[in-house]
C-alpha cells in the first residue's frame, strides 16, 4: 500500500526508511510493556522529550506506542509535582521548554490518532497541569517565555526567542482545543487569550526577513543564536500544521522566514562552508548538500558564543532539523509553488547524502547511529499529502501539494490504513478513499479545491448506497459533513464527486 502512489519513489523510500529506527537498539520494549528510547544507539538516555518530539513516524504509524509513552513516561514517571516534564524521564528532574511543548502537542496528536476520546480524558488533568507550568514561565502572560529556556541544543538560552515561543504558542493552541473537547471552556479561553497576545508579540523577533532571538542583556555570556537565521525559528508552526491547529501568527512573515532559510542556510556543497567553519560534526561532507543549522547573514554574532562547546551545533547539517524545516515549506506551498520546490530539494539533499553507495540509507546519524529525531521525515510525507485526521471526531482530510490534479498516496488512521486518490477533470474533482486493512469511521471530510473552481454539488457514495451530506467552502477548503456516521471496512471504498 505504501508504494502504490503517485509520489516519487525516492520520497516514499526516504520518508519511511527512518521508521526502521524502531527496530534497532535505539528503541526497546521492557518486560512490563513500557516503551523506551535512547536518542540514538546507546546515546543519551530517557526517551528524551526534546529529541523524540520531532519524530512523527511512531505517532502516525504505531499510535499505540506513543500513547503508551505519553501515559507511562511524559505524564507518568517524568511528570513533576509542579507540572514540569522531566525530559529524560527518571534520569533527572529537569525540564526543557521545547520538549515540554512538544509532548503537550504530542498528546493532541495521539488523541487525534485514537478511535475515541478515552486517552485524552484519562490524561487531561495532567496535561492541563503541564500547560499551566508553561504559562507560569510566561511571567507577564504576553505569549513569550521568560528567563532561562533550556532546549535541544543542550543549553539554556535567554531573551525573546521565536523558536521556543512559537512552540509555546502551538502548545497553547493545542491546550485550547483539548480543553474544549473536555468541556473545560474556562481554561480553553485562557489559553486562547495568551496565544492571541503571543501572536502579536512574537513579531518583535522579526527583523524584516526572518525571526531571531532578542538576547537578554543580563545574560550576554550565555550561548544562543542572537540575530542568527536559525533552522527551527518557527518550529511551532510546523507542529501546528501536523495537528491541524491553523496559522499561529502572521503567515506572510513566516513565508519570508522560510525563504530566508533557503537563501542563507541551504548550501549545495557543504565542503567550502565546513573548511571555513571548523567546529561541528561532519554529518554532511564535501560534495553533500544540506541546510545549515544557523547563519548570521546580517552580522551581529555574539563573540561569546564561540567559547561554548555547543557552538559547533550551529555549523552542522542534522537531518531531523532539516526534515522539520522542509515539512513546513511544503505545508505552506499550496499557494507558494517555490516553497514546494525548496522543501523537496532539502528532502532530496538528505536522501542523496544517504545514498546506499555512500552511507547506510537506514541510518541517519546525529549524536549516534539510528537517531530518533530523523523520524521527522514522516512529517514531510504528511505535508505532501496535506493530511489531517481526528479519529474521535471521525474526520479525515487531504490537500495534496504535489500534482494534486492526479494524486494517489497511502494514509494511516487510528484503526486502519488505505489509499487516497484525487483526480481533477474540468470543473469536477473526484476523491476516493479505499480501506485496505482495518476500518475507518467517518463523519466529515475536507479537501482542497482549486481557486478558480466553483462548487455547486457534492455527491458521496459507497458500493451499495448514496450518502446524504452538506458542504461548506471557505478559502479553497471544502468541508463535507455527512448526515450519518459511516464505517468503511477493509475492501470498501467511498467516492466523492465535487462539481
Amino acid at each position: 500500500t505504501w508504494y502504490e502512489s503517485s509520489l516519487p519513489y525516492w520520497l516514499l523510500d526516504r520518508t519511511m526508511a527512518n521508521t526502521s529506527i524502531l527496530a534497532t537498539n535505539t528503541f526497546y520494549r521492557f518486560e512490563n510493556g513500557r516503551f523506551y528510547g535512547w536518542e540514538g544507539i546507546n546515546c543519551c538516555e530517557g526517551t528524551c522529550a526534546h529529541v523524540w518530539h520531532y519524530a512523527q513516524a511512531p505517532g502516525r504509524l504505531f499510535p499505540q506506542i506513543e500513547r503508551d509513552i505519553r501515559k507511562r513516561v511524559d505524564f507518568g514517571l517524568a511528570l513533576g509535582q509542579n507540572g514540569a516534564i522531566h525530559y529524560r524521564g527518571e534520569f533527572h528532574d529537569h525540564h526543557a521548554d521545547d520538549g515540554q511543548c512538544g509532548r503537550i502537542l504530542g498528546v493532541l496528536r495521539e488523541h487525534q490518532m485514537s478511535k475515541d476520546n478515552s486517552f485524552l480524558r484519562e490524561l487531561w488533568p495532567k496535561v492541563k497541569k503541564s500547560i499551566e507550568f508553561m504559562i507560569k514561565r510566561d511571567a507577564d502572560q504576553d505569549g513569550l517565555l521568560n528567563g532561562a529556556q533550556p532546549n535541544t541544543l543542550d543549553a539554556a538560552w535567554y531573551g525573546k526567542i521565536s523558536f521556543i515561543s512559537s512552540l509555546y504558542l502551538a502548545a497553547l493552541k493545542a491546550g485550547e482545543q483539548m480543553a474544549r473537547e473536555m468541556n473545560d471552556h474556562t481554561f480553553a479561553d485562557r489559553c486562547r487569550s495568551i496565544a492571541a497576545k503571543g501572536a502579536d508579540n512574537i513579531l518583535q523577533t522579526y527583523n524584516g526577513e526572518y525571526f531571531y532571538q532578542i538576547e537578554d542583556p543580563q545574560h550576554k555570556d550565555n550561548i544562543g543564536i542572537g540575530p542568527g537565521c536559525y533552522i527551527d525559528q518557527i518550529f511551532g508552526q510546523t507542529w501546528a500544521h501536523w495537528v491541524n491547529l491553523g496559522q499561529l501568527f502572521d503567515r506572510e512573515k513566516q513565508l519570508s522566514a522560510l525563504r530566508a532559510l533557503w537563501k542563507y542556510n541551504f548550501v549545495p556543497d557543504v565542503g567550502p562552508f565546513r573548511d571555513h567553519f571548523k567546529r561541528g560534526r561532519w554529518y554532511a561532507a564535501a560534495g553533500d548538500a544540506g541546510l545549515i543549522m544557523c547563519s548570521w547573514p546580517k552580522g551581529g554574532q555574539n563573540p561569546n558564543f564561540a567559547k561554548h562547546w555547543q557552538y559547533g551545533y550551529f555549523n552542522e547539517c542534522m537531518s531531523g532539523f532539516e526534515w522539520q524545516a522542509a515539512a513546513h515549506m511544503i505545508w505552506e506551498s499550496h499557494d507558494q509553488a517555490d516553497l514546494l520546490e525548496k522543501g523537496l530539494a532539502i528532502s532530496r539533499a538528505i536522501h542523496d547524502r544517504y545514498d546506499g553507495r555512500l552511507r547506510n540509507p537506514y541510518n541517519e546519524i546525529e549524536c549516534s547511529d539510528h537517531y530518533a529525531r530523523s523520524m521527522a521525515s514522516y512529517g514531510v510525507f504528511q505535508a505532501v499529502c496535506g493530511f489531517e485526521y481526528h479519529g474521535p471526531k471521525g474526520h479525515i482530510g487531504f490537500a495534496p501539494r504535489l500534482k494534486p490534479e492526479d494524486f494517489k498516496a497511502p494514509f494511516i488512521t487510528a484503526e486502519g490504513w488505505g489509499t487516497f486518490t484525487q483526480r481533477r477533470q474540468g470543473n469536477i474533482q473526484y476523491e476516493t478513499i479505499a480501506v485496505k486493512w482495518g476500518r475507518l469511521t467517518l463523519r466529515s471530510l475536507a479537501f482542497a479545491i482549486p481557486k478558480n473552481m466553483t462548487v455547486n454539488q457534492v455527491k458521496i457514495s459507497t458500493a451499495d448506497k448514496v450518502l446524504h451530506c452538506r458542504h461548506d467552502l471557505t478559502d479553497e477548503r471544502l468541508v463535507i459533513v455527512m448526515e450519518t456516521t459511516t464505517t468503511l471496512e477493509a475492501g470498501q471504498t467511498i467516492t466523492i464527486t465535487i462539481s
